[in-house]
């Protein structure tokens, strides 16, 4: 079994308690470290003959030798003395916009639009440079391209006035009955009695 006890809290056994054992060794290499870093303090302090601080430095010329900080020190104390002033950095504020879509006032004025005239003269001179004058001169002095196939024949599409009924011309207005008894009237007139008549005088000169 473990040599290890569970102890209650407030009770220091004498006995297989290792935590005791671990307290005493660290206590014994505490009081070793601080003999020593007596030893040393005295030693900078000047307690013993051969301390550092009982010698007196050598006097160093300053024109050969370093100022010890003395330049660094100056320069601290010439920033120290300096005029600083805070820069209060405030956020950016919201930059405003006008909306063209909501402030028409704020839009250019629109194009004057091109009269109908002028724009078909342009689509006219646009197709003359584009389908004939630009082919012509970048094909200049290239050898003709052979001809390709022609295009397949297609049935052309005739509308049929018999099914499509709109292609038809409108319907005639009727003649009113009373016309058309007159018609008749005139027309039996000319067939039974002017018309043998006028046939008989051609043929009794003749």
């Amino acid at each position: 079994m473990s040599d290890i006890l569970p102890l209650t809290i407030g009770v220091l056994p004498t006995h297989n308690h290792y935590g005791l054992r671990n307290t005493q060794a660290l206590a014994g290499v505490s009081h070793v470290w601080q003999d020593f870093f007596a030893r040393a303090l005295a030693e900078q302090l000047g307690e013993t003959p051969d301390a550092l601080a009982a010698k007196a430095p050598a006097p160093a010329d300053p024109t050969v030798e370093p100022r010890e900080g003395a330049d660094l020190l100056s320069q601290i104390l010439t920033q120290r003395e300096c005029d600083v002033t805070d820069t209060e950095i405030a956020p950016p504020e919201p930059l405003f916009l006008p909306i063209a879509e909501f402030e028409t006032d704020l839009l250019p004025p629109p194009a004057t639009p091109f009269p109908a005239d002028e724009i078909v003269a342009q689509q006219r001179q646009q197709n003359f440079d584009s389908e004939w004058v630009r082919p012509l001169v970048l094909n200049a002095g290239q050898p003709l391209p052979e001809p390709g196939p022609a295009p397949d024949p297609r049935p052309l599409h005739l509308p049929i006035a018999e099914f499509e009924l709109d292609l038809l011309p409108p319907a005639a207005t009727p003649y009113p009955t009373e016309e058309l008894v007159a018609q008749q009237k005139a027309l039996d007139f000319d067939y039974y009695w002017a018309r043998p008549l006028v046939t008989q005088n051609l043929r009794l000169a003749a």
